[in-house]
This record gives structure tokens, sequence and C-alpha cells, in this order.
């Protein structure tokens, strides 16, 4: 293969990622919105019960706070130039949430609904960031 066409096919690469990113980063970022703006509809779609003070506190923590800073994560990582850890980064927490899953599935099945299509979108997503991780 000629260097033109490695480099042609490493910048098709990158684009497929940066697209991939800016998935996840929109994805995230409106599900935490949504989880901000409509917290108990959320949470019982996903078969969460929140109850009192700390329930809420718990909820925004995880879905707004870390699902938020996902979405900014992938944000960064999508810009041109940056260093390849950070899709990394981002494909680690996309890809903890299917593997905490994976806990609760050996213990309790696994997830229905709503919840197993997050899981296979997250599955998806974070194992396409790693298929198309730029080659060191």
């Amino acid at each position: 293969m000629s260097v033109q066409m490695a480099a042609a096919a490493s910048a098709r690469k990158q684009a497929w990622q940066r697209r991939v990113l800016h998935l996840i980063a929109y994805a995230y970022g409106l599900s935490a919105v949504a989880c901000l703006l409509f917290a108990d509809a959320m949470a019982a779609g996903m078969g969460i019960f929140l109850n009192g003070v700390n329930g809420y506190s718990q909820f925004y923590a995880t879905h707004v706070g870390v699902w938020g800073a996902t979405a900014l994560l992938a944000l960064f990582a999508a810009r041109q130039g940056e260093p390849p850890v950070l899709g990394d980064i981002t494909a680690m927490l996309v890809l903890a949430q299917p593997a905490g899953r994976l806990f609760a599935a050996i213990s309790f099945g696994l997830p229905q609904g709503f919840v197993l299509f997050m899981c296979a979108m997250e599955l998806t997503a974070g194992l396409a960031l790693l298929l198309l991780r730029p080659a060191r």
C-alpha cells in the first residue's frame, strides 16, 4: 500500500471516529439534559425509583453529572489534533456501563426494554471507538 493510500485510509478512519464521538456527545448530552428536566419520568423509564433527597442527589450525580461529563469529554476528543487517549477514555466510560450491567445480569438477568436498547447502543458506540482508534 502506498503512503498516500495509507494516509487517506487513516484520514477516513479519523473522520469516522470523530463522527462516533459526536454521536456519543449528542446522545449523552441530550440524555443528561432530559434527566435534569424530567428526573422522575427518566428514572421511571429506567426502572429507578427516586426516594428522598439522597435518591435525587445520586440520580443527578450519575445521570446528569457523569453523562454530562461524558458528553463534554467526547466533544473534546472529537476535536482535530487532540491526543487519542481522550477517545480511549471516552470509550472506557461508555463501555463501563454495559460492563456494570453484565454484573447485574449475572444475579438478576438481562436488562429489558429501553435499558436493553441503551446497553446495545453503549456497546456499539464503545466498541466502534476502540475499532476506530488510530494506530500507534
